[in-house]
């Protein structure tokens, strides 16, 4: 961030030349921090978006990762990098030692612990099958760290749809659904004909040869004859929590308009 520029605007909303909505506008889209020659963390992303930069994990080295997240930590209540291995979580462990893992999920995050939920909604997280639940735990775990209730339900697919059936109040208990499915991809179809509420719809690389590594998943969700359905990219977890996240932050904002 500029400082003189930071500090033009400031003096001007000290003078009264600058009103608030407008200064905080302009914060929203300034600077960024550099670290080494490698990255550029955009502390300003809760500012515009709601939720903060989360850091891709793969394909970076474990001191990358936790150079990136000693930049972070003292401006950020809660740092998070996706798709990181135990191996590597090890020896980011090493420079960052309040770092945790969560194994099933492949996520590490500087977080309170036990993670309490300070944002409005349920966000429900549904799995077809077992094999589907890295994926699943993605999203779920994502939500959690974004401060949503979460509310999770395994292996409960189309080929024993009455495993569904009989959890079906649990369905309503949520404001939206990510629904996470290989294979033919059918779950995200039948679960929205049965509720009321946004569903995101996850395929996964989970199949046989025909799936084509979640193709034929991912075509299946976009071709639903069932109305509600947003779909991400294959094994796109992290997204689909997001875009949840979103959807409730939209909802609670109207809501609060309209109580206006």
């Amino acid at each position: 961030m500029d400082s003189d520029t930071l500090k033009f605007l400031l003096d001007g909303v000290a003078r009264g030349e600058i009103d608030t909505e407008t200064a905080l506008k302009k914060l929203k889209n300034l600077g960024y921090e550099s670290v080494g020659e490698f990255a550029k963390i955009d502390h300003h992303r809760t500012l515009r978006t709601g939720f903060p930069e989360v850091i891709w994990g793969q394909d970076k080295t474990p001191d990358q990762i936790a150079e990136i997240m000693l930049a972070m930590r003292d401006r950020h209540q809660i740092v998070m990098a996706t798709r990181v291995s135990a191996d590597v979580y090890a020896r980011v462990r090493d420079r960052v030692r309040d770092v945790r893992y969560y194994p099933q999920a492949k996520i590490c995050a500087i977080a309170p612990h036990p993670l309490e939920p300070h944002r409005w909604g349920t966000i429900g997280v549904l799995s077809a099958g077992t094999a589907d639940l890295p994926i699943a735990e993605e999203a779920a775990t994502t939500a959690q760290l974004c401060g949503f209730n979460v509310l999770r339900l395994w292996d409960v697919g189309v080929a024993g749809i009455h495993r569904l059936l009989s959890n079906r109040h649990l369905l309503d208990r949520t404001h939206v659904l990510v629904v996470v499915a290989g294979m033919e991809g059918a779950l995200p179809s039948v679960v929205a004909g049965l509720v009321n509420c946004p569903v995101v719809a996850v395929p996964t690389s989970i199949g046989y040869g025909a799936s084509f590594n979640g193709l034929a998943s991912l075509l299946t969700m976009l071709n639903s004859c069932a109305t509600g359905i947003g779909v991400v990219n294959i094994d796109n977890g992290f997204g689909a929590a997001m875009l949840a996240g979103k959807i409730l932050d939209m909802a609670k904002r109207a809501k609060g308009e309209e109580m206006k």
